[in-house]
């Protein structure tokens, strides 16, 4: 209060003193003749300055950290004064003498006058933080910026601000021709992106931050690589979504991660139709405490859902983001329900009781090899509990039922991809008997990065071990998305609407698996194949070399999102599709391996199930 008090005082007589200072430039060796016309109009028009910096907040201003927001406020003030005064002086003219190009002389200089009080103060301020640092054991960094956009240029702003970071901006690089060789905020572009261990070399490089939010993968790994052969640490700045929604903090640079070496253009949701269907909704998702389940509830929290069922059957998973998503979003009630989608019984309580308007179905068996040795599980769990949540969404009238499938449902050659085509079945037979407000979807995608037993936790382990990094074959390839991507395109599916669909995201190229092992080994500051060993163990039972997202007879469909299509699909059974469910439910009971891949098959005809020698050369 004190502090306020003080620069209310400062900024008063800093702008009292702009009139007479006003006057003697204008009026300049008779000054003195108008001194007591001076003194009167200075007193008249100071209440009118007081209660502007007291409406305007002026002596609010963290003067430490004045912007140009602070100054053009400044400005705004400043220029009231000025017409006020004016009117007043011409209203006056016969009692007073002041000349009509005084006004906008005294608000040039009181905006000079209380802008240096406030450049004064942010000077030593700073000064005395970098003295701070210099005087620290700590070493400063010195950081090259690889970018020099607006995420760019936002760094070297932050940084400047904040010296306790203990980073100096030596410069840009940018391959953009018509920015190279000129300075920005201070900073000079040395030069393209390929010039980089030259650069770092030159000006002894500490570090380079990437500051590309919307760089393609290719971009990226190429400064990474680069970073790595000028023997310097690489981090890089958060996405533009990240940017966009909450402004850019130093706390969040981080590594390179393999989802940066993967980007593409991200997933845009279509904000209208996802609020649509959810706002002031009773949300149940199952296997909320996995990867997927987990992050789709985070994704909704920004639509406003009523409440949100959480169904899992671990009961330590489903705790663990209970009490997360309490903590962090405590105006909507989250609901744990611990249970197993298999059991009709308990679901049917569930929809009794709370009566859900929108469900997402992520809770399934993903392993592939695990279900080549266990087929009945795959089918009981897989395609049983999406029965029994269909069902139940037909019977309470559920609104949006969408059910989360994946790439290995394409011409399936593994249990467990033959189990999530038949519940693509599944939903698409619910869709047939669906009333008209009513909408039941699957989402096809391909490998999601990150997720709990996917690739890149299974390698990072090997790395941190010493290797080797074992992948199956030189040719295993796949498609990739972030966890969050995967989670936007399901919700962005439930908003779609169109009853029966099956929507495909488009993905681009697919990545090799061993290139992913190599780029994670350098992210960890490793050489491939010399300090980390690659090795091939064989393809396991039900894999295969390359995943397709649609058959051959589906073709897409566009849908109004640019990167969401809808396959057409065929092949479901749907006069004898009951009685075929029945039979295969059957064989998993009776444990009958060699019956469950023969009602597979009857089901679908472009299933084949192949041995690993059969895998290799497809």
């Amino acid at each position: 209060m004190q502090r306020q008090v003080l620069k209310f005082a400062i900024d008063l007589v800093l702008w009292g003193l702009a009139l007479p200072l006003a006057f003697y430039l204008r009026i300049e060796t008779h000054f003195f003749q108008h001194t007591d016309d001076i003194l009167y109009v200075t007193l008249l028009v100071l209440p009118l300055k007081a209660g502007i910096i007291y409406q305007l907040g002026f002596h609010r201003q963290a003067w430490s950290k004045t912007g140009i927001w602070d100054l053009m406020r400044l400005v705004q003030g400043v220029g009231v004064a000025v017409v006020a005064f004016f009117i007043i002086m011409v209203l006056a003219q016969d009692t007073v003498y002041v000349p009509r190009s005084v006004p906008f002389i005294e608000g040039a200089l009181t905006i000079l006058l209380l802008s240096f009080a406030r450049l004064v103060t942010r000077i030593q301020n700073e000064s005395i933080r970098r003295r701070t640092v210099r005087n620290s054991s700590r070493k400063v960094d010195r950081v090259l910026v690889a970018g020099a956009g607006e995420a760019g240029t936002m760094l070297a702003r932050e940084v400047s601000r904040r010296p306790e970071s203990y980073m100096e901006i030596t410069g840009f690089l940018d391959d953009n021709a018509a920015k190279q060789k000129q300075w920005f905020l201070g900073y000079q572009i040395f030069g393209p992106l390929d010039d980089l261990k030259e650069v770092a070399r030159r000006h002894n490089v500490d570090k380079v931050i990437i500051a590309m939010p919307t760089a393609p993968g290719e971009v990226i790994r190429k400064v990474v690589t680069l970073a790595q052969e000028a023997g310097v640490e690489s981090q890089i700045m958060p996405g533009l979504y990240e940017l966009l929604s909450g402004g850019f903090n130093i706390a969040q640079l981080r590594r390179v991660d393999l989802s940066d070496l993967l980007r593409r253009e991200q997933v845009k949701l279509d904000v209208a139709p996802i609020s649509q269907y959810l706002n002031e909704r009773t949300v149940l998702v199952t296997g909320a405490g996995g990867s997927i389940g987990s992050e789709i509830v985070r994704q909704m929290t920004g639509f406003h859902p009523k409440q949100v069922l959480l169904l899992g059957r671990g009961e330590n998973s489903i705790f663990k983001v209970e009490r997360e998503f309490r903590s962090e979003y405590p105006d909507i009630p989250f609901l744990p329900i611990i249970t197993d989608v298999r059991d009709r019984e308990t679901l049917e309580h569930v929809f009794r009781r709370y009566r859900p308007d929108v469900i997402f179905h992520a809770a399934a068996h993903k392993h592939v090899p695990l279900m080549e040795a266990n087929p009945d599980q795959a089918i009981l769990n897989n395609v049983g509990g999406t029965r029994n949540l269909a069902e139940l969404a037909l019977e309470y009238d559920v609104q949006r039922f969408v059910n989360v499938s994946t790439d290995k449902a394409v011409n399936p050659t593994s249990i467990m991809g033959s189990s999530k085509r038949v519940a693509e079945y599944v939903v698409q037979w619910a869709s047939l008997r669906a009333g008209k407000d009513q909408s039941f979807v699957s989402v096809r995608f391909g490998n999601v990065l990150g997720s709990r037993g996917s690739v890149v936790p299974l390698f990072r382990r090997q790395i941190e071990d010493g290797g080797p990094v074992t992948v199956t074959h030189p040719d295993m390839t796949r498609y990739f998305m972030t966890i969050p991507e995967a989670s936007q395109l399901v919700l962005q599916a439930g908003g779609l609407g169109d009853n029966g669909a099956v929507y495909v995201l488009d993905m681009g190229q697919p990545v090799k698996i061993v290139d992913l092992a190599r780029d994670l080994i350098r992210l960890c500051g490793l050489t491939p194949d010399v300090d980390i060993k690659i090795e091939y163990s064989g393809i396991r039972p039900g894999e295969k070399l390359f995943e397709e997202l649609l058959t051959a007879e589906e073709g897409t469909s566009a849908t109004h999102h640019e990167k969401i299509f809808t396959a057409r699909s065929k092949g479901l059974p749907v006069e004898a599709f009951g009685d075929m469910l029945d039979t295969l439910f059957e064989s998993a009971l009776q444990q009958d391996e060699e019956e469950i891949r023969h009602r597979f098959q009857k089901l679908i005809p472009t299933c084949t199930f192949t041995t690993p020698e059969r895998q290799a050369s497809r």
